[in-house]
Formats: C-alpha cells, structure tokens, sequence
C-alpha cells in the first residue's frame, strides 16, 4: 500500500494580488471616463462575470455610460410619466444595440397543478443580463428589482443584474434648481439601494449598482 502526501505551502500575497482575488479592483475595469461620471459598486464578481462572459453586452453597457450625458432641463422636467432619462436609454439600448424590455413567464408544478409565479418585467435585457433604471421612483422598487434578479437567476436566466439609480449627491443640485422636494428622501437612489443588496436583497444573483453622479449632468 502506498500512501501519497501531499504539502500544502503558504505564503503572503501581496496587496495588489489580495485585491484582485478579492474582487475589489472589478471597478477599475471601467475606464475614467466612466468613473468620472458614476458611482459603481459591485457583488458577487459581477464586472468580471460581465466582461469575460458577456463581452458584447459589457460593450454596450461601457458606450452607454460614457455617451450618457444629462441635460439639466431633464430633471427640471414634471413627472408622471416615462423619464427623458429612460426614454434615451431605451433609445440607445433597445433601438441600436438589440437589447429588449423583457416579461418572462414562470410557473411552478407541484403534483402536476400549475402555480403560477409571474415576475415584474425587466426595463432592458439582452443575454442574461438584466438593467433596470431607477430614476426617481418610491424606494420599495428597489426590492421589487432585487426580488426579480434573485429569482431570475436562480431559475439559470439572469446571469447579472444592474441597477442604474442616482447618487445623493444630486440632491444638492435638485434644491438648487428648486426641485428639492421632487427627488424626496425616500425616492430611488443610491444610499436606499446598497444597505439592500448589502443585506441580502439579490441572493446569489451578481449585482453591478450604478449611481449617476453630479458631473454626469450638463448645465446649459
């Protein structure tokens, strides 16, 4: 009988490769251009699963980010109805890059009675990956998104989800143009969004949380 031992060496990884193990650099992937301009947070390896796997959807999200430039009239403008924001991403994703707003139909079996378990649509998808834009809606449509990825990847058809929302830091130009009480506190942004993903809101789905910065909107 012959016994095989195997040794095991350790050894102190250097900073920069501790990072990169980690998952921490994943938002260096996005060029300045892109960083100067959003506030990025990511979980689960998502940059890496999106660029490696998903390179033509990585692509379209990259030129998106860095042609998207927001005229100051479009947060002055009234809601009620479809942001000029969606609106121009609709425009720049669904019309030229292929990608579509999505239903999906779901039901679950058990002793052969069908239950069916309807999910919320999602505003652009292409490939597994999932976008959703949340502009200036009530905070709760964040868990309503997250409930949606979670679910849609554990049935193998989202690969990653992305939220694009905006970063409080806005919300010093919302009162300045006199729009202060439009963008209220517990509307859709960027520090609403993190403790619920942060706690669990996604699962296991790889989440990228996108924040439009102040530099991201043109005063004319």
């Amino acid at each position: 009988m012959f016994f095989v031992v195997f040794s095991l060496k350790t050894s102190i990884l250097s900073s920069d490769l501790l990072i990169s193990y980690g998952g921490y650099m994943g938002i260096e992937q996005f060029p300045d251009s892109v960083r100067d301009k959003f506030e990025i947070h990511e979980w689960k390896h998502a940059i890496a699963i999106l660029k490696n796997d998903f390179p033509e959807e990585w692509t379209d999200l990259i030129n998106m980010l860095e042609e998207l430039s927001i005229p100051v009239e479009w947060v002055k403008a009234p809601g009620g109805s479809k942001s000029k924001i969606a609106e121009w991403i609709d425009n720049f994703l669904v019309k030229q890059r292929g990608w579509a707003e999505k239903q999906f139909i779901t039901k679950m079996i058990v002793d052969d009675v069908e239950h069916d378990t309807p999910t919320h649509k999602v505003d652009c998808f292409k490939n597994q990956i999932a976008l959703e834009l949340e502009w200036n809606n009530k905070d709760p449509f964040f868990d309503r998104d997250l409930n949606n990825f979670r679910l849609l990847y554990d049935l193998r058809t989202v690969s990653v989800g992305i939220i694009i929302t905006r970063c409080d830091e806005l919300q010093e130009l919302f009162k300045a143009i006199g729009k202060g009480s439009s963008y209220g506190a517990s509307t859709t942004h960027m520090s609403k969004l993190l403790p619920r993903i942060e706690g669990g809101g996604g699962a296991g789905c790889p989440i990228i949380a996108i924040g439009i910065k102040r530099n991201c909107v043109v005063e004319e």
